[in-house]
């Protein structure tokens, strides 16, 4: 499979030349479906249906102080003034909705509540992470998230148990200040970033990554900094894009039922998927691997019980 040169120079440019790319126009929303079919599916009707209806920052925040279980609350327009910040859960069979129309901008997004659905909104140039999910029964839906700056310079971060992403385009996401950006991260590492379980991540498109696209610890990850509380298991890394410049584009570290297929991985990088510390039961299978990649699966001794799928090629 033949690598783009273009895709490879993006980040070192938007470094040497927009010194972060931090100024000048907007990102550029997509406005159509890739034509592979992952990513934000573009353009979307407008939301009906709506309980409330937010147009400007204001009106935001009280809607999220007010949000009840089963409320629709429909953002349209030009909302980047303040990051999103939802606390209020709802409940099984009446999740909280926040809906956009597809052109919706944010500076960001914050969720730490339960039974949570986000879709048709834009994350843009919002302080990393671009969005944060902190809960159960999340999804995440048909957003982009468009040049996370600041702090960890990531674009998403979740911790819970069923949280689903899928349909969304993360992109440009540079580690600048020593920042390790990656397309999304979870992590264990006190007692409120408790292990995930049972996470759907699927036709998203990670593009123009400086970091890992998928960036998986447990609570007794190798680093030494994890909760030590729980377990992470079953995540699903399914028909997803990576395009990245980490030395891979999946690092999962003490998780365990790990299932990475269908999945198009470019970029020059020693492997593909990495798996270390007790990452066992993986499945790796119908992956389209780069031609700049050396080999598809890296993986130490302590993983490879249960493990299914190509011959492993080397250290993690």
């Amino acid at each position: 499979m033949r690598r783009s040169l273009i895709s490879t120079l993006v980040v070192p440019l938007c470094l040497a030349v927009l010194a972060g790319c931090g100024g000048g126009p907007r990102p550029v929303l997509p406005a159509h479906t890739a034509s592979d079919g992952r990513g934000a599916i573009r353009p979307l009707p407008a939301p009906k249906q709506c309980a409330q209806t937010v147009t400007d920052t204001e009106q935001m925040d009280r809607a999220m102080d007010e949000a009840k279980p089963g409320t629709r609350i429909c953002l349209i327009g030009d909302l980047h003034g303040k990051r999103l910040v939802l606390k209020r859960s709802g409940t099984v069979g009446k999740p909280i909705e926040l809906v956009g129309d597809g052109r919706t901008i944010l500076r960001g997004l914050s969720v730490q509540a339960n039974y949570v659905q986000i879709s048709g909104v834009n994350l843009v140039r919002p302080i990393g992470p671009g969005a944060s999910l902190r809960g159960n029964f999340i999804t995440f839906e048909n957003n982009t998230v468009l040049s996370p700056r600041g702090k960890d310079g990531d674009g998403l971060r979740f911790f819970g148990k069923n949280i689903t992403i899928t349909h969304n385009t993360i992109r440009d996401t540079v580690h600048l200040g020593g920042a390790h950006a990656d397309c999304m991260q979870t992590f264990a590492t006190d007692e409120d970033n408790v292990a995930s379980e049972q996470i759907q991540i699927a036709d998203n498109r990670c593009e123009r990554i400086s970091n890992i696209c998928l960036m998986a610890e447990g609570p007794n990850s190798s680093a030494g900094d994890g909760s030590g509380v729980g377990a992470s298991s079953n995540f699903y890394f399914r028909n997803n894009y990576c395009e990245n410049h980490a030395d891979q584009a999946l690092m999962i570290d003490d998780v365990t039922r790990v299932e990475a297929t269908d999945n198009e991985i470019e970029g020059a990088k020693p492997k593909a998927f990495a798996f270390q510390n007790k990452s066992t039961n993986a499945l790796v299978n119908h992956n389209t691997i780069g031609d700049g990649i050396d080999y598809e699966v890296g993986m130490d001794e302590t993983s490879k019980l249960g493990y299914q799928g190509p011959d492993v090629g080397g250290a993690p």
